[in-house]
């Protein structure tokens, strides 16, 4: 099949369709063999190969030189074998070149449609190959057409989705609009690379601030965590390797320049930017911005935190719907059962007295149970001999009658005699918990550990 302008062919489709040369000359010699194929049938044995000094597809049948031929199609006389090759011998295999002109409409049909597929397949290809490593990047579209909420998004080169599960509530696109978005997964299926977007991943801001801050990009300041209600609000976590620069106020940006532009882009979503501590307390204290903390009180064993607020402070703490305290929680991987301080009060005042009244227990020992953790007498009542015999004066016999002495009344009650839920604000989506045993006690120092950047 000599096409004089073919080598031409090749780099143009090459580069406007980015596929490899290599893949499309592997492309043209298998679809010019299907054409051969279909004219001649399966038993000819032939060589495709592109000669790229002259541009042309050559194609080579071989035949094996016998006495007497049986099959023409595969075989060769000697004499005639000899025209070719003077040095040939029986059982030798004799290339010649076949004219590509008489292979016919339906052969060049054959070899047409093996080609659109090839080019087709080595398109798929070399899109998955762009994207399949970049997951994570933001990436600009056009917004070509909606299927069944999803919105397909026309990258240049390629199409991609944005599922319905991936959009910001709220937002709203016409036919031609431009969107950025994050790419979080690209798929290989038959029917070619599915390149997945996300406004609503935590990836998309991470990415908008690195395209905002100069410094996380360049690795002064560390993003140490993400979470979010898409188009609602959102919590990050920052730090700073050089103690010179802060890593909040490098967020911001002059007047809020740089987090304004991250909220313009995803709507109007609020941010909230903290410091990140590797004191856990001083951590949650952040988490919770821009509300007061005046203590925080830490049960490693469950991995969850009471947080005692000024009464005024308690709702803001808590958030609309319980949303401050969910993300601060998501945020530290921690626990959050957030009181006032008013009922906090109270609890520990009746806990207090309930120890008082039971037998053997006068106010001084109900002081040194009181200092060693033991506020009521549910806690009292699952502590160990071991740990009682840390107070003063106290002996494994005296340990064994308090514990027992804790118990009764609780039987009697047949449940807890604590409440620590709250029934002033909503605080659906964080848990909680009433065992304080082997808990610590941190008085904050609220103002100068929350940052707040509403």
């Amino acid at each position: 099949m000599l096409i004089s302008d073919i080598k031409r062919v090749i780099d143009q489709v090459s580069r406007e369709k980015g596929i490899d040369r290599i893949t499309l000359i592997r492309a043209l010699e298998e679809a010019l063999k299907s054409a051969v194929k279909k004219k001649f049938g399966d038993k000819i044995d032939v060589e495709i190969q592109y000669n790229e000094e002259i541009g042309e597809i050559e194609v080579f049948q071989f035949k094996e030189v016998v006495e007497k031929i049986t099959d023409p199609d595969t075989q060769v006389d000697f004499e005639e074998g000899q025209k070719l090759d003077p040095e040939c011998e029986i059982g030798d295999s004799l290339g010649t070149k076949m004219d590509t002109t008489t292979f016919g409409r339906i052969a060049a049909q054959s070899a047409k449609q093996v080609i659109i597929q090839k080019m087709k397949d080595a398109e798929k290809d070399a899109v998955y190959a762009d994207f399949i490593g970049r997951k994570g990047e933001i990436i600009n579209g056009i917004v070509q057409r909606f299927e069944r909420g999803s919105i397909v998004v026309n990258l240049g080169n390629a199409e991609s989705i944005l599922p319905n599960r991936d959009q910001i509530p709220g937002e709203t696109y016409k036919r031609g609009d431009r969107i950025r978005a994050c790419i979080i997964d690209v798929l290989h299926d038959t029917r070619g690379p599915q390149i997945i977007l996300s406004r609503t991943h935590p990836d998309f801001l991470v990415n908008l601030f690195k395209t905002e801050v100069p410094e996380i990009n360049e690795g002064i300041v560390d993003i140490m965590g993400v979470v979010r209600e898409p188009g609602v609000r959102a919590k990050i976590a920052v730090s700073s390797h050089d103690p010179d620069i802060d890593p909040v106020g490098a967020c911001v940006g002059m007047k809020g320049s740089r987090v304004q532009n991250v909220v313009q882009e995803l709507k109007g979503e609020k941010i909230d930017i903290i410091t990140w501590y590797a004191d856990i307390a001083k951590y949650v204290c952040n988490a919770l911005a821009p509300a007061e903390i005046i203590r925080v009180i830490i049960d490693e064993q469950n991995h969850s935190m009471e947080v005692i607020v000024p009464d005024e402070y308690l709702s803001i703490a808590i958030g609309k719907g319980g949303q401050n305290v969910r993300l601060a929680s998501k945020l530290t991987s921690w626990r959050l059962d957030v009181q006032n301080d008013t009922k906090y009060s109270k609890t520990l005042k009746d806990g207090y007295e309930s120890l008082i009244k039971l037998p053997g227990i006068g106010i001084s020992l109900a002081d040194a149970l009181y200092e060693n953790g033991f506020f009521s007498p549910l806690e009292l009542s699952s502590a160990s001999v071991q740990e009682l015999l840390k107070i003063r004066e106290m002996t494994e016999e005296k340990a064994a009658e308090l514990i027992e002495a804790a118990k009764e009344p609780l039987k009697n009650l047949g449940t807890d005699d604590t409440d620590d839920t709250s029934d002033e604000d909503d605080t659906s989506g964080t848990d909680y918990t009433d065992d304080t045993s082997g808990k610590d006690d941190q008085d904050i120092e609220s103002n100068p550990l929350i940052e707040d950047t509403k």
